[in-house]
């Protein structure tokens, strides 16, 4: 979550659905890789397409110097129908990470690879390619937000557990940049989970050692063993709020040059992470789609580092004489101010003009629904309570106003989250247009946050376009770690009530979401746990909301 004063917090203080019966306590999944193993951060694959997958492993050899390892993919886990074969070197430049693209895999294939060095064999790991042709059901978990010292990742493990997702997506903040004792850190020591490196993460080997932290999990290395995994980076893969030029958590000078630290945070992630690099020369375009048949196309965005302008910050519209609203909806209304990027937003036009498939789904990071809030509770200028106040007493007994209780009312709603599309609503209206003026069947997923949502996605004009799913975060707290004297049920609900386009909200916990896509609809779950910072936990089932094809049919209603 961004740290500005104004857009995420403040407006919050004095404001989904109600929890649901949860299963049986579960534990944690146990770790993959034997201790002594020399792939000892497990097995992963990702970017599946319908004829080929990428596969990745690392390992820790016992001597410096190049290794070679030998890679197999088969049709069964006992490797008795191997398929393809091969090898690959690596080494200190690449840290010792491993990367196969493997070429020439039959389509809707569900297969199993592992790896050998040094006469040891890796963990097998299960994979899949994508579908083909006609397609009748797409099964995808959405996870967001994994920050190592706030939790354990138990939500990983409940994914790792089904066997019926095709692939998972992770939509960014799949590790965080601060040091030891930093954002979310304070149950570190307790759980065994303290940041290392030590501080801040700035250099390469910062983020190499970062990203190796992570893949000790053993519930992350069970998910990545069980299903491939798509992904892109959000902020924390750099700093905190990143943008195209720089970062809120980083000070350029005293923390070196941004776009130093920048591309060592990519090196390390494409390293870390079982992607397709498209493009060598420019490891900063991650922007890519993914066909499952002609069912669902999947375009994965960066909203961070390739084209986004600089954030707005409220604070930069306060003067002697209070806020500025006429200069604030200028720049906001600013036909130049990207999110994007133009070459990416030309991209994503094409793919979508291009596109036959019967769903368009856009995995990106951050809410693109529109958030607003009337602007007195954005600007910390009344509590929600004292508001609600108001305006029962404008319905019941509005001759009893005072013209300061008037003034407050007659303030617009203005967006909470202008780190969100809600700060670019330019970039916003173009994407919703393209959507419409193509007639896709948009859904958007987004992350980020913490916090599940689900809303109605419509232009400027109020015409319906798509929905969006809104994944909690994986263990990054929410809401609920910052107003912790308040009911977090009437948080979500006033959160509802307030906000037109929402449909659902849950504030207080941590889970994932599962998207099952068909021909007749495209239906979001929410699974949560109940808690992060014990071994033990319960499964709770959350909420399902589905959205039908058609330009009569795209909005939310329930499963």
């Amino acid at each position: 979550m961004s740290r500005n004063v104004f857009s995420r917090r403040d407006f919050m203080r004095g404001i989904g659905a109600g929890a649901l019966a949860g299963s049986a306590v579960v534990r944690s999944a146990t770790a993959l890789a034997a201790t002594d193993s020399l792939f000892l951060h497990g097995v992963a694959s990702g970017d599946p397409l319908s004829d080929r997958v990428i596969i990745w492993t690392r390992v820790s050899p016992t001597r410096p110097g190049t290794v070679a390892v030998l890679w197999e993919v088969a049709l069964d886990a006992r490797f008795s129908r191997i398929i393809r074969r091969g090898r690959v070197l690596t080494g200190e430049d690449i840290d010792y990470t491993v990367k196969a693209d493997v070429l020439g895999l039959p389509a809707a294939a569900r297969l199993y690879y592992r790896f050998r060095a040094d006469g040891q064999l890796s963990p097998v790991g299960r994979t899949r390619t994508l579908p083909a042709g006609a397609v009748e059901q797409v099964k995808l978990a959405v996870f967001s937000c994994s920050n190592y010292p706030a939790g354990y990742f138990h939500v990983y493990a409940e994914a790792a557990r089904l066997d019926d997702l095709h692939a998972a997506v992770h939509l960014g903040d799949y590790i965080y940049e601060y040091p030891r004792g930093g954002y979310a850190s304070d149950d570190a020591a307790a759980l065994g989970r303290v940041s290392e490196p030590a501080g801040e993460i700035l250099t390469l080997d910062d983020y190499r050692i970062r990203h190796a932290q992570y893949r000790t999990d053993p519930d992350l290395q069970a998910l990545h063993a069980a299903l491939p995994v798509i992904a892109v980076w959000d902020d924390h893969e750099i700093a905190n709020d990143t943008w195209r030029d720089g970062a809120e958590n980083h000070s350029e000078g005293l923390e070196g040059l941004f776009t130093e630290r920048r591309a060592a945070a990519i090196k390390a992630y494409h390293e870390w992470m079982p992607t397709r690099v498209a493009d060598p020369a420019r490891p900063e375009r991650i922007y890519r789609s993914f066909r499952f048949g002609n069912l669902l196309s999947l375009h994965m965005l960066d909203t961070r580092v390739i084209g986004r302008d600089r954030q707005m910050d409220y604070a930069d519209y306060f003067g002697a004489t209070g806020f500025d609203g006429a200069r604030f909806a200028a720049d906001l209304a600013d036909p130049n101010r990207t999110l994007l990027g133009a070459e990416q937003n030309d991209w994503l036009g094409l793919q979508l003009a291009q596109s036959d498939t019967t769903w368009d789904v856009l995995g990106q990071q951050v809410l693109m629904g529109r958030m607003n809030i009337p602007a007195p509770l954005v600007l910390g200028q009344i509590s929600f309570s004292a508001y609600s106040a108001l305006v029962v007493k404008a319905q019941t007994a509005p001759a009893t106003l005072t013209p300061q209780e008037q003034a407050v009312l007659a303030q617009p709603a203005i967006p909470y989250n202008l780190d969100a599309w809600d700060g670019y609503a330019v970039a916003r209206e173009t994407v919703l247009g393209t959507a419409r003026a193509l007639d896709r069947n948009l859904v958007v997923l987004s992350g980020d946050t913490h916090n599940a949502w689900a809303s109605d996605l419509a232009d400027f004009a109020g015409r319906a376009v798509g929905v969006e799913f809104a994944t909690p975060g994986v263990t990054s707290p929410g809401f609920e770690a910052y107003f912790p004297n308040e009911n977090p049920l009437a948080v979500a609900a006033g959160l509802t009530q307030i906000i037109g386009p929402l449909q659902y909200a849950d504030t207080a916990r941590r889970g994932f979401m599962i998207v099952t896509a068909t021909q007749d609809a495209c239906r979001c779950e929410w699974r949560y746990v109940s808690t992060v910072k014990s071994r033990s936990y319960v499964l709770q089932q959350g909420p399902a909301l589905k959205v039908l094809p058609g330009a009569d049919n795209r909005t939310l209603m329930p499963a």
